[in-house]
């Protein structure tokens, strides 16, 4: 079947970026007064739609595929043997100001805004936004201590980079990096915390503060 196919092309009004594996926070000892505050990086690749005529009413809707490739992105249906990603939740607007991605999310695409006018086909105006992405076959980096995706949350493990910095690597010890801290637990505020807590890393949502101990 057809697709929305993106290209990389110069001078455009859409771009995806998509929000790969590596991600790096601020985080404290137990015996600062601070939460560690969220700095999560990413690498970015952008790209642009040479067509907007797709599957759905819009453009990578929840429980929509996409394919991966290095100079293109293409929405794509689930049944095809090029599907390597589902989208799990789609929010207009940007990530910094909008709703987390669920947890196991495994990277985002971030959408910017295509005008009417710039649609080739004429079938309307994509607004800006972003799509939490689930991998259809393992790795699934934002499984927890799985080593990436663009949250931390309970299960995953982290290494320090220095500076007062931590990133996650995989539990199993087969990362480049070795974890040197596992997050327990998530509490409201640190007094949730257990005694055992050495380190504490911001995870965002409801339960903001990661309770992490040596490994």
């Amino acid at each position: 079947m057809g697709g929305r196919s993106v290209v990389g092309v110069a001078c455009v009004l859409f771009a995806l970026v998509i929000g790969l594996l590596t991600g790096c926070q601020s985080t404290s000892g137990a015996s600062d007064e601070e939460d560690g505050r969220l700095d999560k990086t990413a690498s970015e690749q952008q790209v642009a739609p040479s067509r907007a005529a797709g599957h759905g009413a819009m453009f990578l809707g929840v429980d929509e595929c996409s394919s991966f490739g290095t100079t293109s992105f293409t929405e794509v249906s689930c049944t095809s043997e090029r599907a390597a990603a589902r989208v799990v939740a789609r929010h207009d607007g940007a990530v910094s100001g909008g709703p987390l991605c669920p947890g196991t999310t495994d990277f985002v695409l971030h959408i910017s805004e295509q005008s009417r006018s710039s649609d080739e086909d004429g079938d309307g105006a994509i607004p800006q936004g972003y799509a939490c992405m689930r991998n259809l076959a393992p790795p699934h980096p934002g499984d927890p201590g799985g080593g990436g995706g663009p949250r931390t949350i309970v299960g995953d493990c982290v290494y320090s980079s220095g500076d007062g910095q931590v990133r996650e690597t995989s539990c199993d010890g087969k990362g480049q990096q070795k974890p040197e801290y596992k997050v327990t637990k998530a509490a409201g505020k640190r007094a949730g915390c257990p005694l055992s807590t050495a380190l504490y890393v911001q995870l965002g949502g409801e339960k903001p503060v990661g309770c992490a101990r040596p490994m």
